[in-house]
């Protein structure tokens, strides 16, 4: 039997180590499909729900393997239905490629059915490197450069093949004008700073006397690196949330995350520094940065397109985080004098974490949402993986889980989507089968795109050796972050036409699937409701009844904030009772003396 354009492309993935692709089928791919049939489903064909949930899998396999995530789909609609987890991608620095079908060639042109300009559509989305196969002859090459294009730039990429290419015999580029041929592979590169912009950097590091680190995921590779230059220069280190899991939250002087879902020391190390080190990191938000003018500035990141924003840095440094902080750290003064702003910024981290222990005290109709968070932070194994979907979950998430070496964890960064929580999850289980993962998230979360992909977790389970997949659902029935947003920043009254959510029995749904249900619905069932999920011998949803009237506002929010929020009470919102007794309970846990005074 002659070898088909799709059952190269399939051999090609197999070369280039792609064990699993993300997909859902369609008339558009049935070339493939077929191949995949020759092929005995190598590589693996997993199958969601939704094309979104594959392109969303894939990039949770890729943030969580360092791998390539690959994601398929039909053509028109399925292509269509890709886009936000290509975005997703693009928006977190992800490799993923995406292979769509697309109409006939002979038809396309003629408004045919689910034909769709697919070039024009994923320019933007797979901006790097798109392209359409018409002719055998375009493979290997365009799929290779997709890939190595993936990798090298930490995007999404994307293949349209029109369903009459696939079937095509496949005969390779010859050794003549006009053909282009490829090889597999790619070696490893680090990419480094000049000496000189180096020396600059560390006069620029010396001459601070209150430094201040800001790590995100760029800084993941350099752990070691980055303590050890925190270390010598006294400095406080705050985290980006893409870079919440670099540095353990144990450390003494990692003050957690910075910006509206960050915390106090976070913010104060910003606001009284004099001195910014910024380690792969393009956190946008530049009022939790110091004010400009106030501090001087260095920048890594290894993406000269990235480098030199959000603040007037004095020295930008295009490098590999670890090998460029290798080459600086022998630059710096050892002996740099006193502690006290070292000493400072401990004592405020010892502080907020007493804070947050009080917060997740405070009684809440019927179960605080902090708690459900603080509850779980310390039953977490050492191995475990984290998802957070957007919304006020992941305002739980950056504050009350206490990231440990080891533990990884992710949400949209940048785009912050709704929905990824739990094909996130899906994803990490086929990049690590033997770890545990969590997905915190809304009901909101839940009802767009959870529900459903539990169906994918079912048919799964028995794929991973490690049959621990916990969903936790925060049932408040409110889609509580812009709830929220609409009362801080629009001074408006919660709308509940748009607002409000049904109560969905999400753990009865679980169980309808075969899957372990838990729903909670007192205070002190919480810690119990962990523990079974967590003995629980495959997947498992747990809800949680939360209170939407605790607030997820910022410990630092302005009086503006405040008197926004104050307006939207007077106002007449429709929770504006719970929600003053619960907003003042936890504000005025930050004022309370601590055990220790500081």
């Amino acid at each position: 039997m002659s070898t088909k354009v799709s059952d190269h492309i399939l051999e090609r993935l197999r070369a280039w180590g792609v064990e699993q692709v993300f997909g859902y089928p369609g008339d558009g791919i049935n070339g493939l499909l077929a191949a995949w049939g020759r092929a005995e489903d190598q590589p693996r064909f997993i199958q969601s729900r939704h094309e979104e949930m594959s392109a969303f899998e894939a990039v949770g396999y890729a943030k969580f393997s360092g791998r390539l995530g690959v994601c398929v789909a039909t053509s028109g609609p399925g292509a269509i239905h890709l886009l936000n987890g290509l975005y997703d991608a693009k928006l977190d620095h992800v490799p993923v490629l995406a292979i769509v079908g697309q109409t006939d060639r002979t038809a396309m042109g003629g408004s045919y059915q689910q034909e769709v300009d697919l070039h024009t559509l994923y320019k933007d989305v797979a901006s790097e490197f798109v392209e359409t196969v018409t002719v055998p002859e375009q493979l290997p090459n365009v799929l290779d450069r997709a890939i190595r294009t993936a990798y090298a730039r930490r995007c999404p990429t994307a293949l349209i093949i029109p369903g009459d290419v696939q079937e095509l015999d496949y005969s390779p580029p010859t050794h003549e004008f006009k053909m282009v041929p490829s090889s597999l592979g790619m070696s490893d590169y680090t990419a480094t700073p000049t000496d000189d912009a180096l020396r600059r950097a560390a006069d620029v590091l010396n001459a601070g006397d209150k430094v201040a680190v800001l790590v995100g995921q760029g800084a993941a590779g350099a752990v070691a690196e980055v303590r050890e230059i925190a270390e010598m220069l006294g400095a406080g280190v705050a985290k980006a949330l893409l870079g919440k899991d670099v540095l353990s939250d144990e450390l003494p002087y990692v003050t957690g995350p910075i910006g509206l879902l960050g915390s106090r020391p976070s913010y104060e190390l910003m606001r009284d520094c004099d001195t910014l080190l910024t380690i792969g990191s393009s956190f946008p938000y530049t009022q939790f940065m110091p004010d400009f003018g106030k501090a001087r500035g260095v920048q890594i990141d290894i993406d000269p397109h990235m480098i030199g924003m959000r603040y007037p840095y004095e020295v930008n440094l295009v490098g590999d985080a670890q090998a460029t902080l290798r080459r600086l750290i022998p630059l710096l003064k050892a002996d740099r004098g006193g502690r006290e702003w070292y000493d400072t910024v401990c004592a405020n981290v010892k502080r907020w974490h007493e804070t947050m222990d009080r917060r997740a005290g405070l009684a809440a109709d019927p179960i605080n949402p902090e708690y459900v968070a603080r509850a779980l932070d310390r039953l977490l194994p050492d191995d475990a993986i984290l998802t957070s979907d957007s919304g006020s979950v992941a305002n739980w998430y950056a504050r009350h889980i206490t990231m440990r070496p080891g533990m990884r964890g992710s949400l949209s960064g940048t785009l912050a989507t709704m929905g990824p929580g739990v094909p996130y999850a899906i994803g990490a289980k086929f990049a690590h089968p033997d770890r545990p993962v969590f997905a915190l998230v809304g009901d909101g979360a839940m009802q767009m795109n959870g529900l459903a992909e539990m169906i994918t977790a079912a048919k799964y389970r028995d794929r991973w050796s490690d049959p621990r997949l916990v969903v936790a659902v925060w049932n408040n029935q409110d889609l509580n972050q812009v709830t929220w947003e609409m009362r801080a920043m629009e001074g408006a009254p919660s709308f509940l036409p748009s607002q409000s959510l049904p109560d969905v029995r999400y753990a009865e749904f679980a169980r309808s699937l075969g899957l372990t249900g838990i729903r909670v619905e007192k205070p002190e069932d919480v810690e119990a409701g962990w523990r079974a999920a967590l003995q629980a011998d495959g997947p498992c949803v747990i809800e949680f009844l939360t209170d939407p009237a605790v607030p997820p506002i910022p410990p630092h929010a302005s009086w503006e904030q405040m008197e926004a929020t104050a307006a939207s009470i007077l106002k007449g919102d429709a929770d504006r009772g719970s929600m003053i007794k619960q907003g003042l309970k936890a504000k005025v846990q930050e004022f309370l003396p601590g055990r220790d005074k500081h």
